[in-house]
């Protein structure tokens, strides 16, 4: 059997993948990508899964971007469903770059509300991107039960996707001004002034809302 160039390429490149310097896995994934072949869409999500280095995996998900759809859909809607957090994680960060709406399905409240806040944040991420005509509202209404949740990272990864939604997100987000909680109260503020002025900034619109929230406001003003 004759072996061709190309396949001396696909060995050598599905090789670099695993090597252990993240520079021969970086520039392997961007040849991948270059060269698209149907034999890499495997060895590139088995990868993302495990990939430590955060540059490599950006890479991955750029060069399965450059494959079908029909090829790489399927893998990726079952990688949402893996017990390791990585490879859900990863794959909804993929799916946010092809923005294939045939993936919205997948985008299911459990993956929204995941315990570990990087898969949630790639969920939430994702959501807002392939949500279809109508049901916007509906996605808010899941997002605003995550308001201040976890650290500063995570809660304006929240607040910017609640700001993506835009107006539909108002009432979700209003009811949440009045909760017990006095930390889903401030977030809830905090993300209604984005929402009034996206360049007020997050660390700004935070500490507004603490002194709100501290002083008893009601949080009234919707938008």
């Amino acid at each position: 059997m004759t072996v061709t160039r190309q396949d001396t390429d696909t060995v050598r490149a599905l090789q670099g993948l695993e090597d252990g310097r993240s520079s021969v896995r970086l520039r392997a994934a961007l040849a991948v990508g270059t060269t698209p072949d149907p034999r890499f869409v495997d060895k590139l999500i088995e990868r993302c899964a495990i990939e430590p280095e955060f540059l490599v995996r950006d890479m991955l998900t750029w060069a399965l971007t450059r494959h079908p759809v029909s090829m790489t859909l399927p893998e990726l809607l079952r990688e949402v469903r893996s017990e390791r957090t990585q490879a859900r994680s990863q794959a909804l960060h993929t799916l946010s770059k092809i923005g294939d709406r045939q993936a919205w399905p997948a985008l299911t409240r459990a993956l929204l509300c995941d315990a570990d806040d990087e898969v949630a944040r790639s969920a939430w991420r994702a959501a807002v991107v392939l949500v279809p005509e109508g049901e916007e509202s509906a996605l808010a209404t899941v997002l605003a039960t995550q308001l201040g949740r976890g650290g500063r990272e995570t809660q304006l990864s929240l607040s910017r996707a609640l700001v993506a939604l835009g107006d539909v997100m108002v009432p979700a987000l209003l009811a949440a001004t009045t909760a017990p909680d006095p930390r889903i109260r401030t977030h809830a503020r905090a993300t209604q002034r984005l929402l009034r002025d996206p360049d007020a900034g997050f660390e700004f619109a935070i500490e507004e809302a603490k002194r709100a929230v501290a002083l008893g406001g009601a949080g009234q003003e919707g938008r």
